[in-house]
């Protein structure tokens, strides 16, 4: 190890006597591996050169707990090449800080960049205050990374008068400019939940939509490198990358981060699963090497346990959940009567029996104020069959797994889990619901209340959709708010009441359009149901 050591401090220090342009010329006549090739076997390379920035895809925070909080970037100075780094290891710099201005470092060490992992870091940096805010950034060789903001989760039972936080998704870079990610990050929350469909896996789209803005580079991705190269065009948006700077952002995924509709080990392709399971495993790593999660979530082939509990004092409870990983194939296609029949099959599932019983048990332990279930598909009936016998369901969303939905709705009112709200999207349009025990009969039991996240620009521009609100509300009356506009939700809890502002844009295909709040809809703690401002 000392023989080791003695050759790391020799060979920076022979880079060190080499000017930046001798280190250049070595690095394109030779390609950039070499001008990081050991003289001798070493761990990590503490002063690499780069050609180009090599912080160009930002930096990111997420899991904030109580004393700790994962701090996330990777080096990719040719980011829409695979990163551009050689294969060997590299040292990167973290610090903390107490101020933006950096005065104050409470906290600061090195990590391994590792080519396996696509050169990509996650810090889990502790040993931090609860309940406080603070700065980061990160050093490699000469280069300086952004800084970003993050905070930590307050002590756990600890009093907790308000927390704000965001809820984000569905971002399909052709169809839109990221513009409501960057209004989410001049909102500074607390934190961010993000609800899924980070990317989208298609080809590029040039010259066949008109309506689109921009493109997706290459074709539809299938290798690792290929999804790496899809992260790498999506988290260089500058209105993405704000948002990740100015807060933690709490991640789980859809189906578009593997491909369409994918349901556990099968594509809507009915691919033979062992082949469809090396697509999800390339997936799966590139999710994580892009995400700030902690190690718990380092990838094991085609899986990776994403559900996890984070605990914000004694107001808020989130559980994060992956409705995608375990779930039973859907039951067909279209919305039939037989499908519907077969959607109630108590033996199908959307979370998987271990990540059921997982929620189960805490939904029978949660102490604070507000029990939220992040996760990613609407739970809540739409066109109930009940009331409108012409309606469809989605065999995709958790009405074709209505015996599932059905144990834990009977669970949140068995369990008498405090004030429930489930936070999902996937379905490009604003939602407020209440959840009933049974939505056939309006004045059945309400057991919670969904808001349901809108696209960040999935689907265009949107319309106007309140010419067909009064049917659809008198179909369906347990919905009590919609909106098919972009944007996203800005959440206040406090002890008494959780408010959720539904934010919206009226043009995501022009860049920079201004955002307001379409409606505002409030659940008193201990009173079940959604209420107007």
């Amino acid at each position: 190890m000392r023989a080791a050591n003695n050759a790391i401090r020799f060979y920076d220090g022979a880079l060190s006597r080499m000017s930046r342009r001798e280190l250049l010329n070595i690095a394109w006549k030779l390609g950039a591996a070499a001008v990081l090739q050991p003289l001798a076997p070493v761990t990590a390379f503490a002063q690499p050169v780069f050609r180009a920035y090599p912080f160009s895809l930002g930096v990111a925070s997420g899991d904030p707990w109580p004393d700790s909080v994962v701090l996330w970037t990777r080096l990719a100075p040719e980011p829409f090449a695979g990163g551009g780094m050689p294969m060997a290891n590299v040292e990167v710099q973290w610090e903390v800080a107490g101020d933006r201005t950096f005065r104050s470092v409470v906290r600061s060490g090195t990590a391994v960049a590792r080519p396996e992992l696509g050169h990509s870091v996650h810090v889990e940096a502790g040993g931090l205050s609860p309940h406080r805010e603070y700065w980061y950034r990160f050093r490699c060789g000469g280069e300086v990374s952004q800084v970003g903001r993050t905070r930590t989760a307050p002590a756990a039972g600890a009093a907790v008068d308000r927390l704000r936080f965001g809820v984000c998704g569905c971002g399909h870079y052709e169809t839109g400019f990221f513009t409501a990610y960057g209004h989410v990050a001049d909102e500074a929350f607390d934190f961010i939940f993000h609800t899924g469909d980070y990317i989208y896996e298609g080809r590029g789209d040039a010259g066949r939509n008109p309506s689109n803005v921009r493109t997706h580079l290459g074709q539809e991705i299938y290798t690792l490198v290929d999804y790496r190269n899809r992260y790498a065009q999506y988290k260089s948006d500058p209105n993405l990358m704000a948002a990740h700077h100015s807060a933690p952002m709490i991640v789980t995924w859809d189906d578009h981060e593997v491909d369409n509709d994918y349901a556990g080990d099968r594509d809507e392709r009915d691919t033979p699963s062992e082949v469809f399971l090396l697509r999800r495993a390339a997936a799966y790593q590139a999710y994580f090497e892009t995400m700030p999660l902690r190690a718990s979530a380092m990838p094991n082939g085609p899986h990776l346990d994403l559900y996890r509990r984070l605990r914000f004092g004694n107001l808020l409870d989130l559980n994060v959940l992956d409705t995608r990983q375990y779930r039973s194939k859907q039951a067909c296609a279209a919305s039939t009567a037989l499908c519907q029949n077969a959607a109630l099959d108590p033996a199908r599932t959307i979370l998987g029996a271990a990540q059921e019983q997982w929620l189960f048990k805490n939904l029978a332990e949660t102490a604070a104020t507000w029990t939220v279930l992040g996760q990613q598909v609407p739970t809540f009936a739409r066109d109930n069959a009940g009331t409108n016998p012409e309606a469809r369901f989605s065999m995709d969303k958790w009405d074709g797994y209505a015996g599932g939905r059905q144990r834990l709705y009977q669970r949140l009112a068995e369990a008498r889990t405090p004030n429930p709200i489930v936070l999902s999207g996937d379905v490009h349009t604003h939602w407020c619901a209440d959840l009933k025990m049974d939505f056939a009969n309006p004045k059945s039991a309400t057991v919670g209340v969904e808001f349901t996240n809108t696209s960040a620009t999935s689907g265009g521009d949107g319309s106007d959709v309140q010419a067909n609100w009064e049917r659809l509300h008198a179909d369906n009356p347990h919905l009590t708010y919609h909106s098919n506009k972009r944007g996203y939700i800005a959440c206040t809890a406090t002890p008494k009441t959780m408010q959720a502002d539904f934010r919206v844009i009226d043009r995501v295909t022009v860049a920079g359009a201004p955002a307001h709040t379409a409606a505002t809809r409030v659940v008193q703690a201990g009173q079940p149901g959604s209420l107007p401002s």
